[in-house]
């Protein structure tokens, strides 16, 4: 496919609300930046555009998990979502990406209305770092399938009784492992050509400002406020994902 430009507007505004919502959240860079992009851009452009802006605001962002990030609970994580990316990608050739997203969608509009109205959300414990690794090997998966590496495993951190902090000081690191194995095959398949490089160029400045505002206010929210933040996210992600999905199947 021939690269077609996107209109520089659309492409700024989205790479400074999803900025935005990133440093917030920690995630939903894609989420976000596609709600504006999808309108005016092509999958094959949009694509590598949201892994870019997703890279871009993670290492914007990095400076929010200082007092969550250990390496010995992120690294199970990262660990199973490289080895999960393959086999996602493998299993192209037999699962429908579409009937995917539909069921993951289906799971993400039904399990986290039930855990914003619960006042005391489960706290599972169990599995230690097998469990941890088995979440980031679902989100890899998702990820070879369709470019879904985060729903698993934020969801998965979300119920282990983190804090805030220790949450994105696990699913921030992921997320930037995962994109950054995702770039570089899009660069080795030869999906990423120079022709995106003046626009990266245009988005990572777009998200500097509204990402660090979005970080400031992180800072103030509180562990109640951020966990209806996440699950609002990862509800609206499976809205859309219901949206894309359903009227392909049906």
């Amino acid at each position: 496919m021939d690269f077609v430009a996107p209109p520089l507007l659309p492409l700024l505004l989205g790479a400074a609300i999803g900025g935005f919502v990133q440093g917030l959240s920690g995630f939903a860079y894609g989420l976000v930046a596609l709600a504006v992009w999808a309108w005016v851009m092509e999958p094959q452009v949009a694509g590598p555009m949201v892994v870019f802006g997703s890279l871009v605001g993670q290492v914007l962002a990095l400076p929010t998990i200082r007092r969550g990030f250990v390496a010995a609970r992120t690294w199970p994580f990262v660990a199973g979502g490289a080895a999960g990316i393959p086999v996602g990608v493998l299993a192209l050739r037999a699962i429908d990406p579409t009937g995917f997203k539909a069921a993951l969608g289906t799971f993400l509009v039904l399990w986290c209305p039930v855990m914003l109205a619960l006042r005391a959300p489960p706290r599972l414990g169990w599995g230690g770092r097998w469990a941890d690794a088995a979440s980031g090997f679902g989100g890899g998966v998702g990820g070879g399938l369709g470019g879904l590496t985060g729903p698993v495993p934020i969801l998965w951190a979300s119920l282990r009784g983190w804090t805030p902090d220790e949450q994105r000081g696990v699913f921030q690191p992921y997320n930037l492992a995962m994109h950054s194995l995702i770039m570089a095959a899009y660069v080795a398949t030869g999906t990423v050509t120079r022709d995106f490089l003046p626009y990266f160029a245009m988005v990572a400045p777009a998200m500097v400002v509204p990402g660090w505002l979005g970080a400031q206010l992180y800072r103030r929210i509180s562990p109640q406020a951020f966990r209806r933040l996440v699950l609002g996210l990862l509800t609206a992600s499976g809205v859309l994902m219901l949206a894309a999905s359903l009227p392909k199947l049906l």
